[in-house]
């Protein structure tokens, strides 16, 4: 198993030196952990697919240095450069027309690139040593657990990174926002992320919200399952608790503490002051710890749609989103009525 490097300027230089030779590199930034290679090395970005094991139709986030070297990747536009203004470097991904340079693999066939500045120093000194735009998609499996730590990258990716810089946990701990501004019409947000819609709203005015499951795949996290445990996930339909049955090793992920256990195997909390921003940053590892105790179910609490909160529920109905889901969603629903 490749080991985890702590980031320094000899390691991120090292790091560098890989992906301008055609390797891959596992990185930190404000979000998530990336896994990334050049854009100007078309076989390593096939590697990432590959040990991804993530299907080429859905496209790679591609990451700059700095909003000045947009113009490598994309055409710009009047509002990419007043988002890019306030919001970069940060967790916001712009979907615009790309430019002959990025390779039909990084976008899956498509006439856009999703791209965007990370608000991290570790990546943006990677990406400003390896000399050109790096594609990046989150450093684990496909449709597992994003990781938000080196050690989740190692116990994921196993050895097929060539090197992973540890930079300690992501500070916000949820992917960027992606909103499409390709096109003359209204911009359209594609993924829920680090920063609301709202914000958003705030500096270019109404944005639509695609919704429909049959939408082409134009962004990474649009398919209906995504960021799942290998661990069933029950997303409950309230807050309220009831006891569970003792002869199945159920976990919760609360928001709060609850007041008390329920008959839960084991309880994670994201924030004991029921703050959304250290719940998002929460949230992933959690996930993790909970899927590494051998449950047989993981419920979890809704927590308030408001600001990063509908980007946690995005996260965690994506992550329910399976037959098992489903199953043990109508389990649930008989024994409620049963004790109605």
């Amino acid at each position: 198993m490749v080991e985890s490097m702590f980031a320094t300027e000899n390691t991120i230089f090292s790091a560098a030196l890989i992906l301008r030779q055609g390797g891959i590199v596992a990185f930190p930034t404000e979000t998530v952990y990336g896994l990334g290679a050049s854009i100007q090395k078309p076989q390593a970005v096939a590697r990432v697919f590959e040990v991804k094991r993530r299907p080429r139709f859905d496209p790679l986030i591609v990451h700059i240095a700095r909003a000045k070297d947009l113009h490598l990747v994309a055409w710009s536009n009047d509002l990419a450069k007043r988002l890019a203004d306030v919001f970069w470097p940060g967790p916001l991904t712009l979907v615009l027309l790309k430019k002959e340079p990025v390779p039909d693999i990084v976008t899956a066939g498509l006439p856009t690139v999703a791209v965007r500045v990370p608000d991290n120093d570790i990546a943006l000194r990677l990406i400003d040593l390896a000399g050109y735009p790096v594609a990046a998609p989150s450093a684990n499996l496909f449709g597992c657990i994003s990781p938000t730590t080196a050690s989740h990258v190692e116990e994921n990716m196993g050895r097929a990174v060539d090197i992973i810089l540890d930079g300690g946990p992501c500070r916000i701990g949820l992917e960027s926002t992606i909103l499409a501004i390709d096109r003359e019409d209204q911009p359209t947000l594609l993924r829920h992320g680090g920063i609301p819609v709202q914000e958003i709203e705030k500096i270019i005015g109404p944005v639509a919200v695609t919704k429909s499951r049959d939408t082409v795949v134009r962004a990474p996290g649009m398919l209906p399952r995504h960021y799942a445990p290998r661990t069933p996930i029950l997303l409950l339909k309230g807050t309220q608790l009831m006891p569970i049955e003792m002869d199945r090793r159920i976990g919760l992920l609360a928001l709060t503490r609850p007041e008390k256990n329920f008959g839960y195997r084991t309880v994670e909390v994201l924030s004991q002051a029921g703050d959304l921003r250290e719940a998002s940053a929460n949230l992933f590892a959690a996930m993790h710890r909970l899927d590494a105790t051998g449950l047989d179910l993981i419920h979890c609490q809704p927590v308030p749609e408001s600001g990063i909160g509908t980007a946690i529920m995005d996260r965690l109905r994506r992550a329910a989103f399976s037959g098992h889901g489903k199953q043990f969603d109508s389990l649930s629903n008989r024994k409620g009525e049963q004790n109605k």
